[in-house]
């Protein structure tokens, strides 16, 4: 009886390595895309440029991110700043982004300053190197506005492009480019 219930034991310690390892092989693209994701994490700086050009930006906008992985893995937060402003998120625009796996999708969730949280889902293009971000709703009010379009792409280790789109009120798009720079030791947060 003994010997009975140790095979039993090593049968579904088995079986339950085996559904690991095939989990583990078969990756969804959703897991796949955040995992591509992932190597975005570090601090970041760059310049924007809007369309349409706007005035409190300035010709020389340059921004800051700071990107890391989280939650054991399971999350990356993506924090935003201008970098002409002291770190001070309770008077200066500083949004956050939640990067994580849900289900079968990869999402994104924009914590806006504008007081709102939309939702988006990625899809990857051909090439692999850029993840489309797609609108899918948004909780809290709109009465500011809300991001509606994220895309990021990847150039090298050392460079990625961000592209937002916000809607304004009256559904008028302004679009924002952000040709992002690693940078080498330096904390910009």
């Amino acid at each position: 009886m003994k010997s009975l219930r140790w095979m039993l034991a090593a049968a579904l310690v088995s079986l339950s390595t085996l559904a690991l390892s095939q989990a583990d092989g078969a990756k969804s693209e959703a897991a796949k895309s955040f995992e591509q994701m992932k190597t975005l994490a570090g601090t970041w700086e760059g310049h924007v440029t809007t369309v349409p050009a706007m005035a409190e930006m300035g010709n020389d906008a340059v921004t800051q991110v700071s990107m890391r992985v989280t939650s054991r893995g399971n999350s990356m937060v993506h924090e935003m700043r201008d970098a002409r402003n002291p770190d001070d998120p309770t008077k200066y625009d500083h949004p956050v982004t939640m990067f994580y796996v849900d289900s079968d999708r990869l999402i994104l969730t924009h914590y806006c300053d504008a007081g709102n949280r939309p939702r988006m889902a990625a899809h990857a293009s051909a090439d692999g190197k850029t993840l489309d971000f797609d609108f899918l709703d948004v909780a809290g009010g709109t009465q500011y506005g809300h991001m509606q379009h994220a895309a990021f792409t990847i150039v090298d280790t050392d460079h990625h492009i961000e592209e937002w789109t916000y809607m304004m009120p009256g559904d008028k798009p302004v679009r924002a480019r952000m040709e992002m720079q690693r940078v080498k030791d330096k904390k910009v947060f």
